[in-house]
């Protein structure tokens, strides 16, 4: 459960917090974009002042049926972040959220990323494997129905579970035969999948470990919370503190969240509850 990242080891477990910081102008909740140079490097100095772990910068909104910016903006608008941020903390952990490899290796090798954030699993980019083999940095393989244009037009499993599981066995498989070793899986809640989907596998979420690997979940202010208790993503914190509990319960490693200090809060209660985590014996 640990995680090299530049030579520095990462103890996953212990619940850890990734905060959102959006470099875009139309990314679904309006309180995580952050445009200009000022407020990207005051809400990362916010962000890790509150305990934020790592940072996952993004430069090319994903929300359902949005149009991707061209390559060229996202890697213009990924490495300036990360040069920032990199420049003024620069003991920070820093992943960069892209599913192309040419933005994933510009802001690694020439910015200072430390992590590569996939939503597309390597699907959408077939040199994203080869990159990060490459690279040999840490691996976020997130799982996602279809592309950000048509993940919600009508996702459908004949196990929501049991079809990830697989996906992401036919996927590790390659990159850890071919050296990667730091992996993390996420099973993308929202991307490409309804809402009793989405609740489906949060209520099944412990399944995931039998993948063997460590567990982030992004659940911040998703439509699954603001849709059910009929409010709008920036009056969804409650809902979200609650299921951020719920998937601490259920093993997640790291919750990927706008609100740093909410998400450190629930996982200082949780420790409180669970000093010595949860075992899953017949998934670890």
């Amino acid at each position: 459960m640990f995680i090299n990242v530049k030579g520095r080891l990462i103890d996953l477990s212990h619940p850890r917090v990734m905060g959102i910081i959006n470099v875009t102008s139309d990314s679904f909740y309006e309180g995580s974009r952050f445009m200009s140079d000022n407020q990207v490097i005051a809400v990362a100095g916010e962000m890790l002042g509150e305990g934020a772990d790592i940072l996952d910068i993004g430069g090319c909104s994903t929300r359902p049926g949005t149009l991707p910016v061209t390559e060229e903006e996202e890697m213009k608008r990924v490495c300036r972040a990360v040069e920032l941020i990199r420049n003024r903390y620069p003991e920070a952990v820093i992943s960069v959220d892209t599913y192309r490899a040419s933005v994933a290796g510009a802001a690694v090798r020439d910015a200072g990323a430390d992590i590569i954030n996939d939503i597309s699993g390597g699907e959408m980019d077939a040199d994203m494997f080869p990159l990060v083999t490459g690279l040999n940095v840490p691996y976020i393989m997130m799982h996602m129905q279809g592309t950000p244009q048509t993940m919600q037009l009508n996702p459908l499993y004949d196990d929501v579970v049991a079809d990830i599981l697989k996906w992401f066995g036919d996927r590790i498989t390659p990159l850890q035969q071919a050296g990667v070793k730091d992996i993390i899986i996420d099973p993308g809640f929202g991307f490409g999948k309804s809402a009793a989907h989405n609740f489906g596998m949060l209520r099944r979420l412990e399944e995931f470990k039998a993948a063997r690997l460590p567990l982030m979940v992004g659940l911040s202010r998703k439509s699954m919370i603001w849709r059910t208790l009929q409010v709008t993503p920036g009056e969804a914190l409650t809902g979200t503190v609650a299921l951020h509990m719920t998937a601490l319960m259920k093993g997640a490693s790291i919750l990927r969240a706008h609100d740093v200090r909410e998400a450190k809060e629930v996982i200082a209660l949780y420790e409180k509850i669970y000093p010595e985590g949860i075992l899953f014996d017949h998934y670890s």
